[in-house]
């Protein structure tokens, strides 16, 4: 696979290979929404990303959005941390609305 040739920044939106998975872990090469901080996509070879998907239940730790003139969610609740070398390529960029509800799903998980 060819890694992604530039670096990610927070709220861009890159196809990526998550398999291998186990259980109940969103599957497949699907776009995910880059949710690191760009310092440390910088600096580390890994980011933080958080699944979009289109189906699925509408849960308060899933973000409703609209990419590429499809509805669905970025799922907070499946966030994990990923190895450049599974970013496949950028596909795009959310709404900045988005990134900020994100964003504050995020704060309010973890924060006491």
């Amino acid at each position: 696979m060819v890694i992604a040739p530039t670096t990610p920044t927070r709220g861009d939106v890159y196809l990526i290979e998550l398999d291998p998975t186990r259980g109940s872990e969103i599957r497949k090469t699907r776009p995910c929404l880059i949710i690191s901080p760009d310092e440390l996509n910088q600096h580390l070879r890994t980011v933080i990303v958080a699944p979009m998907t289109t189906g699925g239940k509408a849960y308060l730790w899933r973000v409703r959005c609209r990419f590429r003139d499809r509805s669905g969610f970025v799922a907070i609740d499946q966030i994990r941390t990923v190895d450049s070398e599974r970013l496949v390529r950028r596909v795009g960029r959310i709404a900045p609305s988005t990134l900020t509800a994100v964003l504050a799903i995020l704060q309010e998980m973890f924060t006491p």
